[in-house]
């Protein structure tokens, strides 16, 4: 991929090579030219799509995992393994008996469970946007989980299937 900084050299040796056949354009003209041959509709769109310089990385996110509190290794377990369908990424503890830190994730959604008390707040809420989730729904069910027996619920904003952890936290998983 070209950096916006290429594209500007590009079109200054457009310039130039013109030039030296005595077809004079403008600075302006040649970075439209350039813009055009790199595939955009105008300067503009190439100058906001073409990647910054080296010197200066833009910031970027990736997506957020976030620490729920528990208290109980096996009734977390329970809840995030054998009912949600989550599996094992990684397991730590700084040594035996300490607290456990463990990473879960399912189909592209990653959560961190903490034993710590100074990680998180138990109570809390995830709102999580999903595909599928009435099939989800049937998967939940037909588990027969001795805690809870979700059902969605229509909102304005789409279709909620909303569990509630042993722990008191929430996950509202929605499809819009």
């Amino acid at each position: 991929m070209f950096s916006i900084e290429q594209a500007k050299h590009m079109a200054k040796q457009l310039r130039t090579s013109l030039s030296t056949r005595n077809h004079e354009i403008p600075h302006s003209t040649a970075l439209e030219l350039v813009a055009q041959q790199l595939g955009y509709k105008d300067w503009n769109t190439a100058s906001a799509l073409l990647a910054p310089p080296a010197s200066q990385p833009s910031v970027t996110f990736d997506k957020p995992i976030p620490v729920l509190r528990m208290f109980d290794e096996t009734k977390a377990r329970e809840f995030y393994l054998d009912f949600l369908g989550f599996g094992v990424e990684f397991e730590h503890r700084f040594e035996a008996g300490m607290p456990l830190y463990l990473g879960i994730s399912r189909n592209g959604l990653e959560l961190h469970l903490s034993e710590h008390h100074g990680d998180a707040s138990p109570g809390a809420t995830l709102f999580v946007p999903m595909h599928a989730v009435e099939q989800f729904r049937d998967e939940l069910v037909a588990k027969h989980y001795g805690y809870g027996r979700p059902q969605i619920v229509q909102q304005d904003w789409g279709q909620v299937l909303e569990v509630h952890d042993p722990f008191g936290n929430r996950i509202r998983f929605c499809q819009r």
